[in-house]
C-alpha cells in the first residue's frame, strides 16, 4: 500500500473523529468548525450533518424543521460509511475515514 491509500486519522489537517455544531454537545469545537468540514455520507457529500462519528459510521442529521419542547431541532441517527476533510485546505485535503 502507497501513503496515498491509507486513511489519515490523525494529524493538524485531518478533522477529529467526533464533531458537533451544537454548542452544548461535548464534542464541539468552534475553532476546527470555522475551517469548514466537509462530509461525504455513503457517497454523498451532505451539508445539512448536525453531529458525526467516523469510528462508529454515523451521523446525525435535522428532521425537518421539527424541534423538541426546548426549541432544539428534533435529529436522526444514520449510519453509514462516514468520510471528512476540512474544506480550507481544497480540492487536495487529506480525508479522514474509517
Amino acid at each position: 500500500m502507497t501513503d496515498e491509500t491509507i486513511p489519515q486519522t490523525s494529524g493538524p489537517d485531518v478533522p477529529p473523529d467526533h464533531l458537533a455544531i451544537n454548542p452544548r454537545s461535548p464534542y464541539f469545537d468552534a475553532d476546527k468548525l470555522r475551517r469548514g468540514v466537509g462530509i461525504r455520507f455513503k457517497g454523498v457529500v451532505r451539508n445539512n450533518v448536525e453531529e458525526y462519528c467516523i469510528s462508529e459510521g454515523w451521523v446525525r442529521v435535522q428532521a425537518g424543521k421539527t424541534m423538541d419542547r426546548k426549541g432544539n431541532p428534533l435529529t436522526l441517527k444514520l449510519n453509514g460509511p462516514v468520510e471528512a476533510w476540512y474544506e480550507d485546505l481544497g480540492e487536495d485535503a487529506p480525508v479522514a475515514k474509517a
